[in-house]
């Protein structure tokens, strides 16, 4: 699976999260009659889009993204897996808490307007890292794509020789 799938599919499973939390927030707090609750869920998601943001811009993401490609081992050939085993095996745990705090927040809203938060935090933080990994592509002419490993370890890239982009030889001319 190309590292750049499953950065944006992580970026549209959180955001999903957070869509599908947020409304189950609305739902149980609804027949709420004290305001409190509101007041508090929108603080906190107001809090949670300005951090997201602020994690989220371009320059941390190159950043964040230079240990992982600077441990990509060299490869002539692709993970034997594929793509959608691979998602499954570094994307459940995201599945995974958006059930349980949107179970739990059916019954108790705040484990569902936390969940929210950080799911909104998640989403943001990461939306600008798939750019970040394409640039090093194209400037490179590689192409980075995940090794099959466990959710709780770190991701293990191989680097794999790619076409360079059009523009780099435009330039030599």
């Amino acid at each position: 699976m190309p590292y750049t799938d499953l950065l944006r599919a992580t970026v549209f499973l959180t955001g999903a999260e957070a869509t599908v939390l947020g409304a189950i927030s609305a739902i149980a707090v609804g027949g709420e009659p004290s305001g409190t609750t509101v007041i508090v869920a929108l603080a906190w998601w107001a809090i949670a889009l300005i951090l997201g943001f602020w994690l989220g811009r371009p320059e941390r993401a190159r950043e964040d993204m230079r240990e992982p490609l600077s441990r990509a081992r060299m490869a002539t050939s692709l993970p034997s897996e594929s793509p959608a085993r691979i998602a499954l095996e570094r994307l459940w745990p995201i599945a995974l808490t958006a059930l349980i705090a949107g179970g739990l927040g059916l019954f108790f809203p705040g484990v569902a307007i936390i969940g929210t938060g950080y799911a909104l935090i998640v989403s943001l933080a990461w939306h600008t890292r798939e750019a970040a990994v394409q640039a090093i592509e194209e400037r490179d002419g590689v192409r980075f794509f995940v090794v099959p490993n466990s959710a709780f370890k770190p991701i293990q890239l191989v680097r794999t020789p790619g076409l360079r982009s059009d523009r780099l030889t435009s330039r030599a001319s």
